[in-house]
């Protein structure tokens, strides 16, 4: 079982910064993959950012220029630095794992941070 433990939402008004980590920790055979999602209020999931285990980054349209993906694999920890904040960034934010545990993909989520910029 893996968990994962996200930390650095919080209030901050439009035009600031904030930084994400999620730390994943439990057993997994290897990491494919980790990102973070959003769910603004009312609306659904969506991607924000991923890395893969080579590195290989993915941003959502809207987050391009303004949020930062990162990850430091000796921890099994990864960033989500997030500038340039505007109100419809307020949602609540999750960290998302895939990996492989006993030959199969195992996907896990963490509790979720919130992050809400005021104008």
């Amino acid at each position: 079982q893996v968990q994962l433990v996200e930390s650095g939402g919080g209030l901050v008004q439009a035009g600031g910064s904030l930084r994400l980590s999620c730390a994943a920790s439990g057993s997994i055979d290897s990491i494919l993959s980790m990102g973070w999602y959003r769910q603004p209020p009312g609306k659904q999931r969506e991607l924000v950012a991923s890395i893969t285990s080579a590195g290989v980054t993915n941003y959502a349209d809207s987050e391009k220029g303004r949020f930062t993906i990162s990850r430091d694999s000796a921890k099994n920890t990864v960033y989500l630095q997030m500038n340039s904040l505007k109100a419809e960034d307020t949602a609540v934010y999750y960290c998302k794992l895939v990996g492989i545990s006993s030959s199969n993909i195992a996907t896990y989520w963490g509790q979720g941070t919130q992050v809400t910029v005021s104008s």
